[in-house]
């Protein structure tokens, strides 16, 4: 019977606690437990242990959700030239991300109302949806437009 993929990554992390565990027991009575129990009282001695298994759940917790930084945003020109998207229709695409009025998109792209309309029925033609919303998912499926959580980098824009 093989393990989950999940469930394979966490035996080392585990051992490690678990080893870590002993180590402690072990140095409570290297410490000579006997001495330090009879002289500080049982709450402070509780209190003790609670934060160094605390501290150590805290490490271990960081170590077992640790996650590598986001890859930068590379926009997949193959993809671009295959739907003949131009630089303006891309332009209009990432403003589409605001979701400002066609009047807004024109205001900030420079253009009339009537040519972002234009370039918005173009990208719904081209990416094969209906409505907006569908546009910006399927752009960021094809990875035309970055991600929530993509990092930019300076030559994701293409000008060609």
């Amino acid at each position: 019977m093989t393990e989950p993929a999940g469930i394979r990554g966490l035996w080392r992390p585990v051992l490690l606690y678990a080893a870590a565990l002993a180590l402690g027991a072990f140095a409570l009575e290297w410490l000579q437990y006997r001495f330090w129990a009879r002289t500080i009282p049982l709450e402070i001695m509780i209190g003790l242990i609670g934060a160094a298994f605390a501290g150590l759940g805290v490490w271990v917790g960081m170590r077992l959700t640790r996650q590598a930084p986001p890859a930068p945003f590379v926009r997949n020109e193959a993809a671009i030239r295959s739907l003949a998207i131009t630089p303006r229709e891309l332009d209009v695409l990432e403003a589409l991300v605001s979701g400002d009025s066609n009047k807004e998109l024109a205001r900030t792209l420079g253009v009339s109302p009537n040519t972002v309309k234009t370039h918005i029925a173009r990208l719904f033609d081209k990416l094969d949806v209906t409505s907006r919303i569908q546009a910006i998912e399927t752009a960021r499926d094809l990875r035309l437009i970055p991600a929530a959580g993509d990092t930019p980098t300076p030559t994701s824009r293409s000008d060609g």
